[in-house]
């Protein structure tokens, strides 16, 4: 299927943000680096020597870029095609710490990214195209639907079950809870994004949209959804190993944006069966990448800590440990005092 001037546009931003998100991960990390080195305080143990590293700053400028494009491109290309392309960050990430930081990849961590982008290219062929609105109003219309309204109730009650019941029970134990509220909140905040970009749009080409009260609603809720998504994302990030949230996270949150886009803009309407299982298929190929990316990216480094040990709980494990209480007893018996404090900041 042919682009359309609409979705090429988005597929470009969709680009640009991902490399540039990506490469800020790497400038951060040097700069990091740069004030660790300095100062002699890291930051994993409290250190904000980083603040005063102008290369850190550089990194900081880089991601907001990218996270403006991603804005952007959500008012011109549908979900369906922007989320799944964010894995594409992670390439980036994975070449680049190759390059500069000297980090190897391992090669199973290579077949992830060439699955990524294989993934991406199935959905960029297969995506729907984006349907012209003209006005904020339409967009209100189809979030006053009754089939998106039942979904946004159901995320709602899902919400406030997993923050006031799940959370103070569970939420340090089990990864699902954190990264369950970051997904659902995020998913309402991609439309949210999508609608309050279109509106910007239609009014920078002289259609002003701010005269509407639904503008400035979707803004109010995307300001709401983003800060209880950092907030419940931050959480698991300190609770948890980056490398069981990331992989979670991102299948989660990018499976309800897709299933809210689908049912709000209704991308599907008008494609056949065939092109929409071509890019479910190419957005589980995505999936898969992603996660053996993640999966293999400390095989190195466990290894040089465990010699000739057993190799690292599997996912499962570390999710039902939580914060990896389980990991720590059993190295304890078998490695240095050493390596056992490098062991426990990698943990937390």
């Amino acid at each position: 299927m042919a682009l359309s001037k609409q979705n090429f546009t988005g597929l470009v931003l969709a680009l640009v943000s991902s490399a540039f998100i990506g490469a800020s991960f790497i400038i951060k990390k040097q700069g990091l680096r740069r004030a660790a080195a300095i100062s002699g305080v890291r930051a994993g143990v409290g250190g904000y020597s980083y603040l005063l590293e102008p290369l850190w700053w550089v990194g900081m400028i880089t991601m907001i870029v990218g996270e403006i494009a991603n804005f952007v491109a959500y008012a011109f290309a549908p979900a369906v095609l922007v989320t799944p392309l964010g894995a594409l960050s992670i390439i980036v990430s994975a070449v680049l710490a190759q390059i500069i930081l000297k980090e190897k990849l391992h090669p199973i961590g290579v077949l992830g990214c060439i699955m990524c982008i294989a993934g991406s290219i199935i959905i960029v062929i297969h995506a729907p195209r984006e349907q012209p609105i003209k006005s904020v109003l339409e967009i209100w219309s189809m979030a006053t639907q009754p089939a998106f309204l039942v979904y946004v109730g159901s995320v709602v009650v899902l919400v406030f079950i997993l923050v006031f019941h799940f959370a103070p029970r569970c939420g340090h134990t089990n990864v699902l809870v954190y990264t369950g509220i970051c997904s659902l909140m995020g998913s309402l905040s991609v439309m949210s994004v999508k609608a309050l970009g279109t509106s910007l749009k239609l009014t920078f080409e002289g259609k002003n949209q701010l005269i509407y009260p639904e503008t400035w609603f979707f803004m109010l809720v995307v300001a709401f959804c983003v800060i209880m998504q950092m907030n419940y994302l931050n959480k698991a990030l300190d609770t948890f190993n980056t490398a069981v949230v990331s992989p979670i996270y991102y299948v989660m949150f990018t499976t309800l944006t897709i299933l809210a886009s689908v049912i709000m803009f209704k991308d599907w309407d008008g494609q056949g069966g065939g092109t929409i299982v071509s890019e479910i298929c190419g957005f589980i190929v995505v999936i898969s990448g992603t996660i053996l990316l993640h999966a293999t990216k400390d095989f190195d480094r466990n290894s040089s800590f465990r010699g000739s040990q057993p190799s690292s709980p599997t996912l499962s494990v570390r999710l039902f440990n939580g914060n990896g209480e389980l990991l720590l007893k059993e190295d304890e018996e078998n490695i240095s005092p050493g390596s056992m404090c490098a062991r426990r900041q990698e943990l937390y």
